[in-house]
């Protein structure tokens, strides 16, 4: 064979190989995980390892439910619950971080969000069934058990103790948050280089789509929840979305979310919807939740001491906000 034949044959092969090599598959599934809907897509060099990771994502997810979740009974979370005023409880020290970085943030917030507010009595009723705003007493009863300046924690022993009979501690989203940036890290170890775990809104997503463009991340306009009214570019990192578009009531005029503040036992009011962006779903989700209770003044306030993060909020009239350090150049919205 002629060499320059033979050399060309060579450079094709060597361009095929590179093509089978880089080649990228994407795959979606969606499941029902820790008590609401997560959407899972991989990007692997083919379907059947794409579908294996994912069934690692699903089994990771299925892993921190069973440790956390305060509606499974025998659940390390559920433990400490039912020794609420008995006794501390040991935990594992994933569990026992996780609480602490939650009691960080209710301090942050200044019990604006608050890990125990598990314990609030559910007065408020947003099915349509409530015609009348509960008595300020029964407001202030309802958050009585709820307290995170009564949780102990025992670093040494790795144990949690709630000082109050009755007292609750439970995630919440932040729990969906922290098992979405579990899933990202495992999946970058196992060198998975792209892909989204979206837990019920609370979205961590890292690399690009196969044809190298970034994901596009779709924003429910909080006026007409079947629609968009924008659509960010998202590679690396993470979005969360607090709202109260689904759930809310209204009484003389005023509209309340079903977003309640634990430290006055009474619904969020001024913001109808927060989107929050930067590096983890955990923070990002604490933070959403935290604006939309403290609403935009204060929220923003808090906002500054986290300056990875940035916000979108809309407000109960129709106002579009952006934080200061909102950078995403892409981003159109339209209300």
């Amino acid at each position: 064979m002629h060499k320059s034949i033979l050399y060309k044959l060579l450079f094709f092969a060597v361009i095929l190989y590179g093509l089978s090599v880089n080649a990228q598959v994407l795959r979606k599934r969606t499941t029902l995980l820790m008590g609401g809907r997560f959407d899972i897509t991989i990007v692997a060099k083919d379907s059947l390892s794409a579908e294996q990771n994912i069934d690692e994502v699903i089994a990771e997810i299925t892993r921190i439910e069973n440790l956390i979740s305060d509606w499974k009974p025998d659940s390390q979370v559920s433990q400490v619950n039912q020794n609420a005023g008995i006794k501390p409880i040991k935990v594992d020290r994933e569990v026992f971080e996780l609480t602490q970085r939650a009691i960080q943030f209710s301090e942050a917030t200044k019990g604006g969000f608050d890990v125990s507010f598990a314990a609030m009595d559910r007065i408020w009723k947003f099915d349509g069934s409530m015609t009348e705003m509960p008595s300020a007493e029964a407001i202030k009863k309802s958050v009585e058990k709820v307290g995170y300046k009564n949780i102990v924690l025992d670093s040494v022993q790795s144990t949690i103790f709630l000082k109050l009979k009755g007292m609750k501690i439970g995630f919440g989203a932040l729990g969906e948050g922290y098992a979405t940036d579990k899933c990202r890290n495992i999946m970058l170890a196992k060198g998975i280089k792209a892909g989204i775990v979206n837990g019920s809104g609370d979205m961590t997503a890292w690399g690009r789509q196969p044809n190298g463009k970034d994901w596009n991340i779709g924003m429910t306009n909080p006026f007409h929840p079947d629609t968009l009214f924008a659509v960010v570019p998202l590679n690396n990192g993470a979005v969360t979305t607090s709202g109260s578009y689904e759930k809310f009531v209204v009484f003389d005029g005023k509209r309340y979310s079903h977003i309640i503040n634990p430290a006055t036992g009474y619904p969020a009011t001024g913001l109808c919807s927060v989107s929050v962006f930067g590096p983890n779903a955990e923070t990002a989700n604490g933070l959403s939740t935290s604006l939309m209770v403290l609403g935009q003044k204060e929220g923003l306030l808090l906002l500054k001491k986290y300056p990875d993060y940035s916000c979108v909020m809309i407000t109960d009239n129709g106002k579009l906000v952006k934080s200061k350090n909102f950078k995403i150049k892409k981003f159109k919205a339209k209300l």
